[in-house]
């Protein structure tokens, strides 16, 4: 038995397993793919504290080197249950039983796709305007989405980029009124509602977005070198169903220092409910969980 089970290798995993394994802790990792997370996709990280510009890759390779020194135990597989018994936690994953004192669940979550972005990813297509709107200064650019998040987006690209189309399906806004009031009265925002992109265009790097109007099926092509996805996201909560509460959208509540009702059992990054989901934050939560759960271990 290890005395803590992280699940996910992103920011928030990687950096819990640092912290536990400093307080003097056994530790497990289970990854079901490659470290890093969403953070590894990154073509670049600007706001990364200590790191003027750094590749995903790069950043998520030097964390889990780090952890890997300390004595971190990786193991590539998907948790698919976690059970809780009288000495601590059983894990299940591909097959395979582990067993835990305490809980760490650091999963992260999955943005929404529109299913026609994959080949611009990091060429031009982002899910994070606050992680790469830097990148577009000066530029025209696309937001896609009608909620808080999308429109968030574009009044935050519109101090940077030169013009911001902010395209959505519907024939009005899903967000707060008073931030759909800010939008009305931004010049740097084109509306462009009822419309649905249908496909991106460009060389090496997006040159234009092709929307269709729901209404009447016209196509417009528009100049753009920026595309930032805001659709929704959707965390990798699955694991936890019925032994945490989550929101409507499944994100798992938790206190303010990322426990559970669960006495052994912390979540942290993205797929916890909060208010910012960046590389730093993910890592803060990291780091409160990996305290909580080697104060628990100490302490049972």
């Amino acid at each position: 038995m290890t005395d803590i089970l992280i699940i996910g290798g992103g920011p928030a995993g990687l950096t819990a397993a640092i912290y536990t394994l400093r307080s003097g802790a056994s530790v497990t990792l289970l990854e079901k793919t490659g470290v890093g997370g969403q953070a590894a996709l990154a073509d670049k990280i600007v706001n990364y504290p200590g790191f003027d510009s750094i590749a995903g890759y790069e950043l998520a390779e030097k964390m889990h080197a780090q952890a890997t020194g300390l004595g971190l135990t990786t193991v590539y597989a998907q948790a698919d249950s976690i059970e809780r018994t009288q000495t601590g936690f059983k894990i299940g994953a591909d097959g395979d039983v582990y067993e835990a004192k305490s809980v760490i669940v650091a999963t992260g979550a999955s943005p929404r796709s529109l299913g026609i972005e994959s080949k611009w990813l990091g060429r031009g297509v982002s899910y994070c305007a606050t992680c790469d709107g830097a990148f577009f200064r000066g530029k025209p650019v696309a937001v896609v989405g009608g909620g808080n998040t999308a429109l968030g987006d574009a009044l935050y690209l519109s101090r940077i980029a030169s013009k911001v189309y902010l395209i959505h399906r519907r024939d009005e806004y899903r967000a707060a009124a008073a931030t759909v009031e800010e939008i009305e009265r931004c010049d740097k925002v084109e509306k462009v509602l009822s419309s649905v992109p249908v496909s991106i265009d460009g060389d090496v790097s997006v040159k234009s977005m092709t929307v269709k109007n729901v209404n009447d099926g016209t196509e417009r092509q528009i100049e753009v070198n920026g595309i930032f996805i805001a659709v929704g996201q959707t965390p990798e909560s699955a694991v936890l169903r019925g032994l945490v509460k989550t929101d409507a959208s499944g994100y798992v509540l938790t206190d303010g220092r990322c426990g559970t009702e669960v006495p052994g059992l912390f979540v942290a990054g993205d797929v916890r409910d909060t208010t910012l989901r960046q590389i730093v934050t993910a890592c803060a939560d990291g780091a409160i969980a990996a305290e909580r759960a080697a104060e628990y271990v100490r302490s049972h």
